[in-house]
């Protein structure tokens, strides 16, 4: 019988493409299984403001810890959380996390480099693996030479080629380059290496159907579903303190029917 950790390297198989719509507490959870998720993730951004804190490697560990426990409360999908840098410059220090997090049963982390030198992440990298069995705990290795845009744009794509060599030596299990939106350039990128390419859901990228072509393997929606939910909020509640009018009916889910997943949640 397979374990969690086998179960989520099997969906990253060529061929496949794994969809991932991320998630932030214990309810949008239940509501991703319902909707036909097949694992969840993490969004970091999202995870820290549904908490009151800013992106950017502000969270609390222990808050970060505390969110993924109410999370696995109500899951039964493996679950890859985005831990940013790792909350640390410290190799060691990001290892004592993702212990903490394998405690609690995930089967994954996104650990992404920013604009901290290549050479910083391919030291966490090392040690994490290092420290933990393989096949193991699947390592996402985030690069972020697309969403940062630090270099012109004729050097990107020899950027991320050259930090998608350095990671995978350093033991990374898939490769993630958020902001990439051109097919051409995905399909280079995904036929340079052997692990899978992951990329994030964003303007102008195409279907499943094109990019599964292309050679991506998993696709993850990071902040944008947060965002979705939450610009409504907004205006719904802008709307019932300008006006006492509320007119999200349509979209509004139905009360029975939701505490039945909830309800039905509690004993996984």
């Amino acid at each position: 019988m397979s374990t969690p950790i086998q179960d989520f390297h099997a969906l990253h198989a060529p061929g496949q493409l794994l969809i991932l719509a991320n998630v932030w507490d214990a309810g949008s959870a239940v509501l991703a299984r319902e909707a036909g998720a097949r694992a969840l993730a993490t969004s970091s951004a999202a995870l820290a403001w549904s908490l009151g804190h800013a992106d950017g490697g502000l969270l609390p560990r222990q808050e970060l810890l505390d969110a993924v426990t109410r999370i696995q409360r109500v899951n039964p999908l493996p679950l890859t959380v985005d831990i940013e840098n790792g909350y640390s410059d410290e190799p060691d220090a990001v290892l004592a996390l993702v212990q903490e997090l394998l405690a609690r049963g995930v089967v994954g982390i996104n650990l992404e480099d920013g604009l901290q030198p290549p050479a910083l992440m391919e030291a966490k990298l090392r040690t994490l693996r290092e420290a933990l069995p393989r096949p193991g705990l699947f390592i996402n290795a985030r690069i972020d030479t697309y969403l940062q845009r630090a270099l012109p744009p004729e050097a990107l794509e020899d950027e991320a080629r050259s930090r998608m060599a350095r990671y995978a030596a350093a033991g990374a299990d898939g490769l993630f380059l958020p902001g990439l939106a051109d097919l051409d350039v995905a399909r280079r990128l995904a036929a340079s290496t052997p692990l899978p390419l992951n990329l994030m859901s964003w303007p102008g990228l195409p279907g499943a159907d094109a990019l599964r072509a292309a050679g991506v393997r998993r696709l993850s929606a990071g902040a944008s579903l947060f965002k979705s939910c939450y610009g409504a909020l907004l205006t719904d509640m802008s709307r019932l303190h300008e006006q006492g009018e509320f007119d999200g009916w349509a979209h509004a889910l139905d009360y029975a029917r939701t505490n039945a997943w909830m309800n039905a949640a509690r004993g996984r």
